[in-house]
This record gives structure tokens, sequence and C-alpha cells, in this order.
């Protein structure tokens, strides 16, 4: 027969191999658990990785697409500036123009008024036998003042452009 001494120290030897057989299953556990939980941070930090990169490659096309269009506005400013350069020189020329027309007028319009008043002050007097049938004033016989007819005052000076030059 056995001793009851024998059977209790048998009795722990197996719960004790029971014990360390558990201990040993949830040490396996765990290691497995922490090599998963590695294997997911390693998996986390490569698509982590892969994010950033593909974030950095996005704002590097970004820069490059807004450094184009920087570059495109700057020429179109260049090119809208020297437009406007262009214009404001042709504007100083065809103020100089308009200027010096006016000036011609003015003088051409002093001719006409001056021509106008002899004429009416002479109407009466020895420049009679001057008219010839159309009422204008001749010199020894040529149409003097025919060009100067005052019913064309009204009509705009027309002058060509290169013409314009000329004087």
């Amino acid at each position: 027969m056995a001793s009851p001494t024998s059977a209790t120290s048998s009795g722990s030897i197996s719960v004790s191999l029971q014990n360390s057989a558990s201990e040993e299953n949830r040490q396996h556990e765990t290691d497995e658990r922490k090599r998963k939980r590695m294997v997911s941070n390693r998996e986390s930090a490569r698509r982590s990785r892969m994010r950033k990169q593909k974030h950095l490659d996005d704002l590097n096309a970004q820069v490059n697409q807004l450094r184009a269009e920087n570059n495109h506005i700057l020429s179109n400013i260049n090119l809208v500036t020297q437009l406007c350069l262009n214009i404001e020189s042709e504007n100083s020329v065809l103020k100089a123009q308009m200027s010096e027309l006016n000036h011609r007028l003015q003088a051409l319009n002093n001719i006409i008024n001056y021509i106008g008043s002899n004429r009416i002050t002479a109407a009466g007097s020895e420049m009679e036998d001057c008219n010839d049938e159309d009422g204008m004033m001749t010199m020894n016989g040529g149409e003097f003042l025919r060009h100067w007819s005052l019913n064309h005052v009204n009509e705009p000076v027309m002058a060509n452009f290169p013409d314009v030059f000329m004087y």
C-alpha cells in the first residue's frame, strides 16, 4: 500500500508539473503576442513611412506645379507690361500728333477768320472788282481763295498717317 505521504508528494509533483506547463504555455502565448505585436508594429511603421513618402512626393509635385504656374504668370505679367509700355509710347506719339494737328487747325482757323473778316470789310470798297462770279476773291485773275471757301469749314481735316510726319 502506498503511504499517504507518498501520494501527496506525487500529487504535488503533478500539480507542480501542471503549473509549470501552464506557466510555459502562458509564457509561450505572451511571447507569441509580443512577436505578433512586433510584426504588426513593423507593418504599421512601414505603412506610415509609405504614407509619409507619398505625402512628400505629392508636395514636391505641387511645388513643381506652382513653380510652373508662377513662371507662366510672370511671363504674362512681362508681356502685359511690355504691351502697356508700347501703348503708352504710342499714346505719347498720338498726343504729340494731336497737339500738332490742333496747332495747325488753330492756325488754319485764324487764316479763315482773317480772310473772312477782310472779305466783309472789303465787300463794299475797292475790292469789289477782285471778286469772281461766285463771290470769291481773286488775285490777278487767279483763284486765290477758292480753296479757302467757307462752304467746307465743317468738314474734318483728313490726313494719312505717314503724311503727318512730313511736316
